[in-house]
């Protein structure tokens, strides 16, 4: 099997990661933070490891980094949490379904209205569409770093300068990036950071985290019990506890540490220049073939590119594939807006994506598939 399906989730996980797993279930899988015993106390202290490795990696506050279950549930906490009534809300227009559908939910509410700026062109010119859609009462924006539609990287450094110098929450979207691209949260402005374990950091899924940095906090999303004061009917005021209501995943975040240690062992820009080359190996081989539509959204190679090949369905051709070992995903990939952008949105796409895993010669496997394919009638 040759498995190019990454953006979705990586695989295969490095092996300490099930290892940790399994530790944990079958050692000191206790509740954390509700019992002083000692496998709820290994719990915590796994946990609390898992928080400040990724504080480190992010640079940002250990006691900041709060889990949750994956990154759609970590995006609607952070634009939920940090949302203004009656404000204007700003999203790019290559944002996946867990970005717009949140804020076109509470536009529907009458919460907040929204508009959509363009990511075509330079990153002057990706600024000032940014700019030309402040209202009065913007008070958030909320993109991603890198499409899962084919590697579109935004320059989040300058949006992060121009939304602190407009008193703006930040709100960033690292599922596609967190693990492959550097984020500082305190050096881009970014007011809370979203991702997932089970992407470029290796873990498993069932986990994913939300890293603050902002104290403008206004509300919960869920109520319930955080194992510190039970007695009092309100939820905690103060991060972790006041954002992660019930038990949380346990063995996925213990699996989780395991690689980010694994991954702290290793050179990111190592990885990245690894992903790139097969981008471009890939760009390389489909280009010979006149039949294949390439969707180029930038001049940057990333770790994820998007084709179609003419007159056969996105879903013809993955399932052409998967019959023959090879793993993609096709169709619209969650994203209706990026393939809006793309002008894929009434046939969708075809999606390969890498990993650390991948070979050239897996690709060059690939490629001599979809040749076939194409000259098939």
């Amino acid at each position: 099997m040759i498995y190019l399906d990454n953006s979705a989730t990586t695989f295969p996980k490095p092996l300490c990661v099930s290892e940790e797993i399994a530790k944990c279930i079958n050692n000191y899988c206790g509740n954390p933070g509700r019992s002083s015993h000692r496998l709820s106390i290994k719990s915590a202290e796994k946990i609390y490891e898992t928080r400040a490795l990724l504080a480190q990696m992010f640079n940002g506050e250990t006691e900041n980094v709060v889990f949750t279950y994956n990154t759609t549930y970590a995006l609607n906490t952070a634009i939920k949490s940090l949302m203004v009534p009656n404000s204007h809300v700003l999203i790019s227009d290559i944002e996946h379904n867990s970005v717009l559908r949140p804020i076109v939910k509470l536009s529907n509410e009458k919460f907040c209205t929204y508009d959509i700026f363009a990511t075509n062109g330079t990153d002057e010119e990706i600024l000032f569409s940014i700019k030309s859609k402040l209202k009065p009462n913007t008070t958030m924006l909320a993109c991603t770093h890198v499409s899962n539609v084919g590697s579109r990287r935004l320059p989040i450094t300058k949006i992060g300068k121009l939304c602190k110098e407009n008193n703006i929450i930040f709100i960033l979207d690292a599922a596609q990036s967190a693990g492959l691209y550097d984020i500082n949260v305190k050096k881009m402005n970014i007011s809370a950071l979203c991702f997932p374990a089970h992407k470029s950091l290796y873990g498993p899924q069932g986990a994913a985290a939300i890293i603050y940095n902002t104290d403008k906090i206004r509300s919960t999303m869920v109520e319930g019990g955080t194992g510190i004061n039970s007695l009092d009917e309100n939820m905690p005021d103060f991060l972790p506890e006041m954002l992660e209501a019930g038990t949380l995943s346990t063995p996925c975040i213990s699996g989780w540490c395991a690689s980010l240690k694994w991954l702290k062992s290793l050179d990111l820009s190592k990885i990245r220049a690894h992903e790139e080359d097969l981008y471009l190996t890939s760009v390389k081989c489909l280009s010979e073939n006149n039949n294949i539509i390439l969707y180029k959204m930038n001049s940057y190679p990333g770790n994820a590119l998007l084709f179609n090949l003419k007159n056969k369905s996105p879903s013809f051709v993955s399932n052409y594939l998967n019959n023959n070992g090879i793993c993609v995903r096709s169709g619209f990939h969650c994203s209706p807006l990026a393939h809006k952008t793309l002008g894929t949105l009434n046939s969708g796409a075809v999606r390969i994506s890498f990993s650390i895993f991948n070979t050239r010669n897996e690709i060059y496997e690939f490629s001599k598939l979809i040749n076939e394919l194409s000259s098939k009638k």
